[in-house]
């Protein structure tokens, strides 16, 4: 899925910050909700991220984002964690999680379904393997409209 104008220029911009930090840049969304807008950055890092990491990041980039004048109007800017059941957009991501169970819905059908849940076994040739009920299914990562983790509290 394309980002929009902002949300890129807000990337090119920050990733680097982010990564000097040793984190990793996991999102970055750009919404108004009720009558104001917000610019939501998640990071993350391999043992989770704490309240210290948010601040540090939100300190160092909203300077900057200021300085290069991306966004036209003002927003609330929000660091935070991409939460437990974070969205798995990049083929980094379903890497990073293979062997755990997810839920992916698909822009259209494949094999009469949008919706499926099953554990990731890998990439191949640009299409995720998953799981599904027994059997390994590919699915093209560009037909993936959504994809998170389910978590088990067991």
């Amino acid at each position: 899925m394309a980002k929009s104008k902002v949300c890129q220029s807000v990337i090119d911009i920050i990733e680097p910050v982010v990564q000097s930090q040793n984190l990793e840049l996991v999102d970055v969304e750009f919404k108004k909700e009720g009558k104001d807008w917000h610019l939501r950055v998640y990071i993350d890092k391999e043992r989770g991220i704490t309240v210290e990491d948010c601040r540090n990041v939100s300190h160092q980039i909203e300077d900057l984002i200021e300085i290069e004048d991306i966004v036209s109007r003002q927003y609330i800017l929000e660091v935070s964690s991409p939460g437990l059941d974070r969205p798995l957009k990049s083929e980094r991501d379903f890497l990073r999680n293979q062997n755990r169970r997810i839920q992916l819905t698909v822009f259209a059908p494949i094999h009469g379904r949008k919706d499926f849940c099953g554990v990731i076994r890998g990439i191949h040739d640009q299409s995720l393997v998953l799981q599904v009920e027994g059997n390994d299914l590919e699915i093209p990562l560009e037909k993936i409209a959504k994809a998170k983790l389910v978590i088990d509290f067991s």
